[in-house]
């Protein structure tokens, strides 16, 4: 039988809930800002949004997968243009994710401020970042109360400068300890290798 934790308790959750919100905090992922446009009568309109639910789906083809809730405007917009990119941030870039993880009007108001530039293939901004991707909707699947979307990569730049910015237990982060250079396959000595 399932425990129910406190956090499930607090937002409505059935009491048999497992805690996976409290789970989740402790595992590490990437950072990235993904970004769209909507086109319409008055010109093209850009939104960027924080997302760390970036994960590789396949090598060939290319596809990578992103989720989004539901009612989000920015998935909308997404799923109109069937376009966009994501901006893989580098540890310095603290305060763009924290802004691009607000509201729509406080995006909006700072995109203009930020450095970026339309991706030449799908004309959605890409963000001066540690790497990033353009991609162009290849399927999108209602799960709960997310939309899993599914893009092939049509440009990619995989610079990498610095760590990349990382969030865990509720914050952002920098590596502790980056690992071996991308030019090695070198394994860290460790008594679990």
């Amino acid at each position: 039988m399932a425990r129910s934790s406190p956090a499930a308790a607090a937002e409505g959750a059935p009491p048999d809930a497992p805690d996976l919100r409290g789970v989740m905090r402790s595992f590490a992922t990437g950072v990235c800002v993904a970004a769209t446009y909507a086109d319409r009568a008055d010109g093209r309109h850009h939104d960027a949004v924080t997302i760390n639910s970036l994960s590789s789906v396949s090598l060939d083809p290319p596809l990578v997968s992103v989720c989004m809730r539901m009612e989000s405007l920015f998935l909308a917009d997404l799923l109109v243009t069937k376009k966009w990119a994501v901006s893989i941030l580098p540890h310095g870039a603290r305060e763009i994710a924290r802004v691009m993880a607000k509201d729509r009007a406080t995006r909006t108001g700072a995109i203009g401020a930020l450095p970026a530039s339309p991706g030449p293939r799908t004309g959605a901004l890409v963000f001066r970042s540690a790497s990033w991707m353009e991609c162009e909707l290849r399927a999108a699947f209602d799960l709960g109360d997310h939309t899993l979307v599914v893009g092939e990569v049509v440009a990619a730049d995989p610079r990498r400068d610095g760590p990349p910015l990382l969030f865990v237990d509720g914050g952002y982060r920098v590596p502790a300890d980056p690992g071996p250079s991308p030019a090695t396959n070198d394994l860290p000595d460790s008594p679990w290798w």
